[in-house]
């Protein structure tokens, strides 16, 4: 068996100037490995250029540098492949899947020789309308909020987490917070009506830290999804922290908790969804539990068990 080769995909602009990937190019070149670095320059490079590295069948670590957009597009080219394994060097501008090994994770998964000496983890992928996701699928006010943050990016000192405090504010005041749509599972779920916020969760974190279900597990073959019907701004405003922080069991009248495996939701008209960064539009949609997996690795001392080790492959 050929030795495993360890490729780095990275955006040459990543960090003010560059100054990521430089740094992350210095710590590449010192690595004692068989290492080789593919340069994205647009949108879908990513995906196209992880596909066309792991077509040979032979043993590969991909090290998608930059944020869950970037981990997205190669979870999207190579889940399901046995001889392929991912993970996720930070230098983007949103990383929330990384945030389930715990509040150093980001320091940690920049340590490139701890990343390469990592063990693997075989993690459940959900399927959204055929676009995959490691972490979390959104589709209401908080899908849309994030939808629209790019609009604000491109205000004059408007950077970050303005750009989506602006987007927040923007949904909740003037737009709406609920739209029409009905949901239904196999476990019996049916609901149609005015709905707030439908958050399905494979992954902890999304929207830059909020952490509706703080025991979800990325490889217990089960999705756990929290449904918000219709609510006022008054309530909304005065729930969203403890929806942020996985308070979801203290408000039963507010928001519905459910588990499974698979959710159909539809309206009359188009939807926006978000799975892990990706915006998605249509008026009908169905997210399973995809029958890929996709091998992650992880610095050792790291674990994404909120309360005990990680078990590895």
């Amino acid at each position: 068996m050929s030795p495993i080769r360890h490729l780095f995909i990275l955006n040459p602009s990543a960090g003010k100037n560059g100054q990521a990937a430089q740094e992350l190019m210095a710590q590449i070149e010192s690595l004692p490995l068989n290492t080789a670095v593919r340069f994205t320059k647009k949108r879908g490079d990513a995906e196209r250029i992880a596909r066309e590295e792991s077509a040979d069948g032979q043993p590969l670590r991909i090290y998608a540098c930059g944020g869950d957009g970037t981990l997205n597009d190669v979870v999207n080219a190579v889940a399901g492949l046995s001889h392929v394994a991912v993970t996720n060097v930070p230098v983007g501008t949103g990383n929330d899947f990384l945030k389930l090994f715990g509040p150093n994770a980001k320091e940690r998964f920049r340590d490139l020789a701890a990343l390469a000496a990592g063990p693997e983890a075989l993690l459940d992928v959900i399927d959204c309308n055929g676009r995959l996701g490691l972490d979390i699928v959104c589709a209401g006010v908080d899908a849309r909020v994030a939808a629209d943050v790019h609009r604000f990016k491109r205000l004059p000192l408007v950077r970050g987490m303005g750009a989506y405090v602006l987007s927040l504010l923007d949904n909740v005041l003037f737009r709406g917070i609920n739209r029409p749509m009905r949901v239904e599972t196999p476990e019996g779920l049916w609901y149609e009506g005015e709905t707030a916020i439908l958050c399905i969760c494979n992954g902890r974190y999304y929207g830059g830290g909020f952490m509706p279900v703080p025991d979800a597990m990325p490889d217990d073959g089960v999705l756990d999804m929290l449904l918000v019907p219709k609510v006022d701004r008054f309530n909304f405003l005065r729930l969203v922290g403890a929806y942020g922080k996985g308070r979801y069991r203290r408000y039963p009248q507010y928001i519905q908790d459910y588990h499974g495996q698979s959710v159909t939701f539809s309206s009359s008209q188009d939807i926006v969804v978000v799975v892990d960064g990706e915006v998605l539009r249509a008026p009908s949609f169905t997210v399973s539990l995809s029958p890929k997996k996709l091998r992650f690795f992880f610095p050792e001392d790291l674990s994404y068990a909120p309360n005990s080790g990680t078990p590895a492959l």
